[in-house]
């Protein structure tokens, strides 16, 4: 196949439009794109995210293992009994961390909302090579301008992560087999381990990456050491939780056959119906964010990304072709698993962010975008086709640049969890309470984890008991 041609013709474009976004493409497109990514996620940073108790426990282990050197072997609990995700998101997070001695949860946070605004850039890379220039600047805008996605760039949890990693995976795996480039599968492994590190749904990319490895491996032998350095990859992503199964009686294998055996939770909804939610919630989610915000809207943003997929299945370009395909098969594996794999997901609850789970499907939505809004500037005859395509993306980006985060989160973020604790180290002090001396913090509901406190307390000083 070739992306050289679709890049050609996609240069011709429509005219004078065409010959324009191509010359500005390599020019000033991918800058501007990053200016405008880091121009939606900056600003009110210490403030627009959320803090609780996941934020505090994941700032309390970056303070041990930047401060006391104790290593984490497991990352951060899921929501299915007492299993994991993996430690490599605190391994990754830790350098921000030093930065202030896991003493600023801000560092943190700017490291994350750095990797959404790498992510544009991985999207509009992808776009391009598939599609040309205008696919580039199409999804490459609608990431930047996505107010999940920079939700998604502005507090500090664990699947935030994915997106990125994601797109790179994506990328990459794109790049191995189009450029016939077997170097490149090692980059798509990497950002595969990161996402499946990241989230433990994660593991659904494995075979949208594997599946192209295992054809070009089939088309092409020999690509030398490569599958040897994608296996090792894999181990030194799971090398932590390997030590931990060796060394503590293999306490994930048990706590994930103890939730199998209790038979999980969340499969109340029949399947078909549960199917279908999950489907809009995937799709929708980067072009409209939650489905319940506006339904409609979600609608629409997830029948139109279906139609791009029907249209340009059989694309007169091969590359196209083959990437719709692709990238269409793949969204319909992500809806399948999630919903036998993640049943909670059925079920849309405001304030509880788990469409953030499947952030990994974010660029193959919006690089689906891109395809179709080039499609039409490139085949449908002027001015309807680009008509079409400027209404289209300009109503993704005045439905998002209306649902952006508040500048404060309505909890109060990380700095009246800091207020809190001062007001607590205040009432202890006057009760003659000595920073010297241990304190129980315990948490209204009972099923709440105390961290969200325990962690500015900890901050300033102060010895909690039980803090994780």
């Amino acid at each position: 196949m070739s992306t050289s041609a679709a890049a050609a013709r996609e240069r011709a474009g429509r005219g004078r439009f065409g010959s324009l976004v191509a010359t500005l493409d390599d020019r000033l497109v991918l800058p501007v794109l990053l200016v405008i990514a880091t121009a939606l996620r900056l600003p009110d940073l210490a403030t627009r995210g959320t803090w609780d108790a996941d934020q505090g426990h994941d700032m309390l282990i970056l303070r041990r293992l930047v401060q006391d050197g104790i290593v984490p072997l497991l990352g951060p609990p899921t929501s299915i009994g007492d299993v994991h995700h993996g430690a490599w998101y605190y391994y990754l997070l830790s350098p921000a961390a030093a930065l202030t001695g896991g003493d600023q949860p801000l560092a943190v946070v700017a490291l994350i909302a750095l990797a959404g605004i790498l992510a544009v850039g991985v999207v509009w890379w992808l776009a391009r090579s598939i599609a040309g220039p205008i696919a580039g600047v199409v999804a490459g805008l609608v990431h930047a301008a996505s107010a999940a996605a920079i939700d998604e760039s502005t507090f500090i949890w664990n699947p935030n992560l994915i997106a990125l990693s994601s797109a790179v995976a994506l990328a990459a795996t794109w790049r191995a087999w189009s450029a016939n480039d077997a170097r490149w599968w090692v980059v798509a492994a990497i950002g595969t381990a990161v996402t499946m590190q990241s989230h433990v749904l994660g593991v659904a990319l494995l075979p949208i990456v594997a599946v192209p490895f295992l054809l070009d491996a089939r088309r092409r032998p020999g690509m030398g050491r490569v599958p040897l350095a994608v296996l090792a990859v894999f181990v030194l992503a799971y090398l932590p939780l390997i030590v931990n199964e060796l060394t503590r009686d293999f306490s994930e294998l048990a706590a994930a056959t103890a939730y199998l055996a209790a038979g999980g939770s969340g499969g109340e909804v029949a399947l078909p119906i549960r199917f279908v939610i999950v489907a809009l919630r995937v799709v929708s989610w980067p072009l409209t964010g939650l489905i319940i915000d506006g339904f409609p809207a979600a609608a629409l943003a997830t029948i139109a990304t279906i139609a791009i997929v029907v249209w340009r299945w059989r694309s007169p370009e091969p590359g196209e072709r083959l990437a719709t395909r692709w990238l269409g098969i793949g969204l319909l594996w992500t809806v399948a698993f999630l919903t036998l794999a993640a049943p909670s997901l059925a079920g849309v609850i405001r304030g509880l962010p788990n469409d953030h789970y499947h952030a990994f499907a974010d660029p193959m939505v919006v690089v689906l975008i891109g395809i179709g809004a080039a499609a039409l500037v490139r085949e449908v005859q002027a001015p309807l086709g680009p008509a079409v395509a400027a209404a289209g993306v300009s109503a993704l980006l005045v439905w998002n640049l209306g649902h952006l985060p508040p500048a404060v989160n309505p909890d109060g973020g990380y700095p009246a969890a800091e207020l809190a604790a001062a007001r607590v180290d205040a009432a202890l002090s006057a009760a003659r309470i000595t920073r010297d001396d241990a304190i129980a913090v315990h948490s209204l509901p009972t099923f709440k984890s105390t961290e969200a406190l325990a962690y500015p307390l900890v901050r300033i000083g102060r010895r909690v008991l039980a803090e994780t």
